[in-house]
């Protein structure tokens, strides 16, 4: 029942006082929080921890949001924030991606093994990306944001996120290319 909450609303009742509802926020983004510190970098238990310092964040400045604004931008602002804060602090080892979208219920076995084995590859191929490239591919196909909301998030214009993507999926493509997943590639970022 609370998972049908308008977003607005579920926010305006937490910051006026219903602070368990904040466990449906967490619930809504815990995922894409949780990719976005994957794909960036950080290995799975630093992800998680990092994950849920975003959510500490977020429900400590909860309160003086700016209304009207949208809520998954200032969400993935923040994760972004945080995980570029870690980056400096522990200058961290890339390693292996083991996250991804789960796999559809009705999917043999074997598809959802090849699939996740599909997404590995893409986040290994992804990781030697340079960052601006990765994060906003990670923002446009993982979180399915619009280029106006990556702008916000990562503080480029519209046109350098548009050319980031571009670039970040060409060179990508060209990496997929040699090594042989095209095919993955196609399947993951149509064009």
């Amino acid at each position: 029942m609370t998972q049908q909450i308008p977003e607005e609303e579920l926010i305006q009742r937490i910051v006026a006082g219903d602070k368990q509802l904040f466990s449906v926020l967490v619930d809504r983004y815990k995922n894409k929080v949780y990719g976005i510190m994957r794909g960036m970098g950080a290995s799975h238990p630093d992800a998680q921890d990092l994950a849920q310092d975003t959510f500490i964040r977020i429900y400590r400045y909860l309160p003086s949001r700016r209304e009207g604004s949208s809520f998954s931008s200032w969400v993935y602002t923040i994760a972004v924030n945080r995980m570029r804060d870690f980056i400096r602090e522990k200058k961290p080892v890339m390693s292996p991606v083991d996250q991804g979208i789960e796999p559809v219920s009705n999917e043999t076995p074997e598809k959802r093994v090849l699939h996740k084995e599909m997404q590995r590859e893409i986040y290994r191929q992804l990781e030697q990306l340079p960052e601006s490239y990765r994060l906003v591919l990670l923002l446009k196909y993982t979180n399915e944001l619009s280029y106006e909301e990556i702008a916000d998030i990562t503080g480029m214009s519209s046109t350098k996120v548009r050319n980031a993507l571009y670039r970040g999926k060409k060179t990508l493509r060209k990496q997929m290319e040699r090594k042989g997943g095209l095919a993955t590639y196609e399947a993951y970022f149509k064009g």
